[in-house]
C-alpha cells in the first residue's frame, strides 16, 4: 500500500510539472488585429495535436512550413496569398490536417515545381475543403502514403502547357484517396506517376489545357464516378497494369488529336459502365491487350473506338454504341483475337426472325471508309455522300480491305443499358 501511494504522488507531481499544452491540444488564433497576425509565427508557436485557427482575411506569406503534427483551419474568407514569390505552404510532418481555408498565388516555375500546398516524404495528411486560386501546381504530393485530398476547389486560368501546372500533381506516392475535387484551368487536371493503390472518385476535371487526367506507371488503381469534359486531350492512360475504370463520363473533348480515353499499353484492366459522348474519339487503344471492356454506352462521337492493331486479346461485350460517325476504326486487315460480343449497334441492318433479342446475321462494325480516311483524312468530306454509302454496303457483304474477324457475331437488337 505505501508502494501505490508513493507511486501516485510520483505520478501527479509529474503531471502537474510538465506545461499545459503538452498534456491537451489548445488553439492558437491568427488574426489580423490580434496578438498573432502571421501563419507562420501561429505554426511556431503551436505543439504537435494544436489547432492554428486563421480568421478572415489576406495574409501575404509564402515558403509557409508545417513541420509538426498540427490542424490549419481557416475562417471564412481566410486567404493566405503567396504573392507568386514561392511555394505557399509546405508539409513536412505527418498527420497534418489542412481545412477550409483558401490558398492563393504560387510562384510559377519547374525548375522548382512551385506549388499553392506541397506533401513531401510525409504520411497521413489530410486536404480538405480548401480553395486553391492561380497556383502554379494544386496540390503536390511527392514520396508520400495514406493522404487524403477531398472536396477541395482548384482552379488556375492557363493558356499554354509550357508554363503551367497540374492542378493536383502525385509522384511516387502510395494509398491516396481523392474524393470529390473540382479542378479547372491547369495543364493536367490530374497528373499520377510512379503511384499506387489509389482511389480517385467524384471528381470533376474540365477546362484543362491538355488532359482532364494523365497517368502513367500507376498500377492497381480505381477510378469511379468522374466526369472528365472540355479538356484538350480528354484523358490518358498509359503503361499500367491493373486499372479500375468504373462508370465515368468522359465528354466534350474535341480536336484534331483529342479523345474521350487513351489508352496506351494498359493491360489486364476493367472499363465498365462509363459513358463516352460527344469526343472526337470516344476511346483510343493502342499496344492494349487483356483488357475487359464491358456494359459502356458510346455515343455521337466522331470515332466510338479506334483499335490498333497491335492490341490484342481485348473483350468487348455489351456495350452501346448509339449515333457515332465511326463505331470502330482499326489501321490493319489483321485482328489479333480482339473480340466483340453481344453489343447494341445502332447502324445494324440486320434482322431478327426469331425475336430472341440477338441479330441473326454478324454486325461488320469497321467501314470501308474509315479505312479511307485514315490514310487520307480529306476524304472526310465525303462522310454524307451517296458514293460511301454504296462503298462500305459492297464491303459488308465481301469484305477485302477491312478486318475479316473484327465483326460481332450477337449483335443486340435493343440498347443494353
Amino acid at each position: 500500500m505505501r508502494l501505490l501511494k508513493l507511486t501516485t504522488m510520483l505520478f501527479v507531481g509529474l503531471m502537474l510539472s510538465m506545461p499545459i499544452s503538452r498534456i491537451s491540444a489548445i488553439q492558437i488564433t491568427v488574426a489580423k488585429d490580434g496578438d498573432i497576425t502571421s501563419v507562420q509565427t501561429g505554426i511556431d508557436q503551436a505543439q504537435p495535436g494544436d489547432t492554428v485557427f486563421v480568421k478572415e482575411g489576406r495574409y501575404i506569406e509564402y515558403d509557409i512550413r508545417i513541420n509538426k503534427r498540427i490542424t490549419l483551419l481557416g475562417e471564412e474568407n481566410a486567404i493566405i496569398d503567396g504573392d507568386e514569390q514561392g511555394f505557399v505552404v509546405v508539409v513536412e510532418a505527418d498527420s497534418v490536417v489542412i481545412k477550409d481555408i483558401e490558398v492563393h498565388n504560387s510562384k510559377a516555375g519547374f525548375m522548382d515545381d512551385y506549388a499553392g500546398i506541397v506533401v513531401e516524404s510525409a504520411h497521413n495528411v489530410r486536404i480538405e475543403n480548401v480553395k486553391l486560386v492561380n497556383n502554379f501546381f494544386g496540390i503536390y504530393l511527392a514520396k508520400s502514403e495514406g493522404t487524403v485530398l477531398k472536396n477541395n476547389h482548384i482552379t488556375a486560368s492557363y493558356q499554354r502547357e509550357t508554363n503551367s501546372g497540374n492542378g493536383i500533381h502525385l509522384w511516387y506516392t502510395k494509398d491516396v484517396e481523392i474524393t470529390d475535387n473540382y479542378i479547372y484551368g491547369h495543364r493536367d487536371g490530374l497528373y499520377f506517376e510512379f503511384v499506387d493503390g489509389a482511389t480517385i472518385s467524384g471528381n470533376i476535371s474540365e477546362g484543362n489545357i491538355r488532359y482532364g487526367i494523365h497517368f502513367m506507371y500507376s498500377d492497381n488503381c480505381r477510378y469511379e464516378n468522374n466526369t472528365f469534359r472540355d479538356n484538350g486531350g480528354g484523358v490518358a492512360v498509359m503503361y499500367t497494369s491493373n486499372v479500375e475504370i468504373i462508370n465515368n463520363r468522359f465528354a466534350d473533348n474535341w480536336g484534331s488529336s483529342a479523345y474521350g480515353m487513351l489508352l496506351k499499353e494498359i493491360n489486364r484492366s476493367v472499363i465498365r459502365n462509363n459513358t463516352f459522348e460527344n469526343n472526337s474519339v470516344g476511346l483510343y487503344m493502342e499496344a492494349s491487350s487483356r483488357n475487359d471492356i464491358k456494359d459502356n454506352t458510346f455515343s455521337q462521337n466522331g470515332w466510338a473506338i479506334q483499335l490498333m492493331a497491335n492490341s490484342t486479346d481485348n473483350l468487348f461485350s455489351k456495350n452501346n454504341f448509339i449515333a457515332n460517325s465511326f463505331e470502330v476504326s482499326t489501321n490493319s486487315r489483321m485482328n489479333y483475337s480482339n473480340n466483340f460480343d453481344k453489343n447494341y449497334w445502332s447502324e445494324y441492318e440486320g434482322y431478327d426472325l426469331d425475336r430472341d433479342g440477338v441479330g441473326d446475321v454478324p454486325h461488320r462494325p469497321v467501314r470501308l471508309f474509315s479505312i479511307l480516311v485514315e490514310k487520307q483524312p480529306e476524304s472526310l468530306l465525303l462522310l454524307r455522300s451517296l458514293l460511301i454509302d454504296l462503298l462500305d454496303a459492297a464491303e459488308k457483304f465481301m469484305p477485302v480491305l477491312t478486318p475479316e474477324t473484327l465483326i460481332d457475331s450477337k449483335p443486340k437488337m435493343e440498347p443494353v443499358l
